[in-house]
């Protein structure tokens, strides 16, 4: 009879963790660059607005199409964008979407009327929308636990990233060589990362195989909409992400239009504003656990920060009477800031209240119904600015947002338990 022969695993060499550990890191410093990109390429519109409209002789409704048209076409997408990269792959998946957005970016310099521009904005608007559910995957798939949460940290800071650089650049640009080389450049800086995607993730392996998709879950997805959690979580980001599509698109036109910024000149006051934004979010991960170590319950201390963040952005509509952009960027900085707080804390009691495998769908029911409200808020200013009533009424309406959400959250949602400890 012949021996059995006992196959003896190879053992991990110094070497080879070493080189895995490096791809890991590549993979985050990848994917934060792509999520700076997607904002970078959506920023150029907003930013040479002053040049196009001068250009074209748009109205702002036409202007205001353009932004409701990128947002819709979002929300749209997000409802199968996650379905592409479970079914094709995240390196596929995510690296033909940046491909996509980088040719739809670079298209905006051939457009030459309001339509061919919202064209060019639905098929950015469709490969940008592969980026959240891309992220979340791809840090699944390649990081290990004990990684993952450092890993989207530093992804998380890459939208104010990009929002930052933007500012800098692109009026810059559009001055010296012309705006349709603003498109250009930015389009073809997203070809040279899907090569660096390609080549920098060839090796990676995966630490976590994906779970069969459960089938027949209509069932499931009925008792979602039903439940006072979805739509708790739900409302409150629709009137948080409302102010913040409307800020993203209306604001360097708020410098030019209402301090009289040149093209060139409004760059800084924009990038101030979104430096201070990105230290919201950081700001609400110091301050909730702060809160809990001083013996508040979980849904005392989410509240609570969400009304300290609300508050904060209370005097917003101030901004339009400074007598500086600096002391208006100031003001605007601070509710950008207090918004990426707030909306941290409801990542956070999505997390705290919905049951595991609910999460993904409520978080992406939310930023359907933000999108949605954002295009409503780009709409309504288009008509407010079109009628002479400037800025005063959405700034008047994105003051009281956050506090109207949070009440929404309480209305819906008295008490905020831990899903784990109600056993669902």
């Amino acid at each position: 009879m012949p021996r059995s022969v006992r196959k003896v695993p190879r053992m991990t060499t110094s070497a080879e963790t070493q080189h895995s550990a490096r791809s890991r890191y590549l993979l985050i410093a990848l994917v934060f660059a792509g999520t700076a990109l997607s904002y970078l390429d959506r920023q150029v519109l907003a930013l040479l607005k002053p040049t196009l409209v001068s250009t074209f002789s748009w109205t702002d409704q036409e202007f205001a199409h353009l932004g409701s048209a990128f947002t819709f076409a979002t929300a749209a997408a997000v409802l199968f964008s996650g379905w592409l990269v479970d079914r094709f792959g995240v390196r596929v998946a995510y690296g033909a979407a940046v491909a996509l957005w980088s040719l739809a970016g670079m298209g905006h310099a051939a457009a030459a009327t309001v339509s061919e521009f919202v064209m060019a904005r639905i098929v950015l608007a469709l490969g940008e929308s592969v980026s959240g559910p891309a992220t979340v995957k791809s840090t699944a798939q390649y990081l290990p636990v004990e990684e993952r949460s450092l890993g989207l940290g530093i992804i998380a800071a890459a939208p104010s990233i990009g929002a930052i650089v933007a500012p800098l650049t692109i009026p810059v640009i559009a001055v010296l060589v012309g705006w349709q080389a603003a498109f250009l450049m930015t389009g073809a800086l997203g070809f040279v990362w899907v090569w660096l995607w390609f080549l920098g993730t060839r090796h990676l392996k995966n630490v976590q195989k994906a779970a069969p998709v459960a089938q027949n879950n209509w069932q499931i997805f009925g008792e979602l909409l039903r439940d006072r959690r979805t739509w708790g979580i739900t409302g409150a980001k629709m009137l948080a992400d409302m102010v913040w599509w409307f800020m993203l698109f209306w604001i360097p036109d708020l410098f030019s239009r209402v301090f009289h910024l040149s093209q060139a000149e409004l760059g800084a006051p924009v990038a101030l504003t979104y430096i201070m934004a990105a230290g919201g979010a950081i700001s609400s991960g110091l301050l909730f656990p702060a809160l809990l170590r001083r013996g508040f319950t979980v849904n005392t201390a989410r509240k609570t920060s969400m009304v300290i963040f609300g508050l904060l952005i209370l005097p917003l509509p101030l901004a339009l009477a400074m007598p500086s952009p600096w002391l208006a960027a100031l003001l605007i900085g601070l509710a950008l800031f207090a918004h990426n707080g707030f909306v941290t804390n409801i990542f956070g009691a999505t997390a705290d209240i919905i049951p595991l495998n609910r999460v993904a769908t409520v978080t992406g029911l939310g930023s359907v119904c933000g999108n949605l409200s954002g295009m409503a808020m780009i709409e309504f200013a288009g008509w407010s600015l079109t009628n002479g009533y400037g800025y005063y009424p959405m700034f008047a309406i994105a003051s009281g947002a956050y506090l109207a959400g949070t009440l929404v959250l309480h209305l819906m949602v008295r008490n905020l338990v831990p899903a784990s400890e109600l056993g669902d």
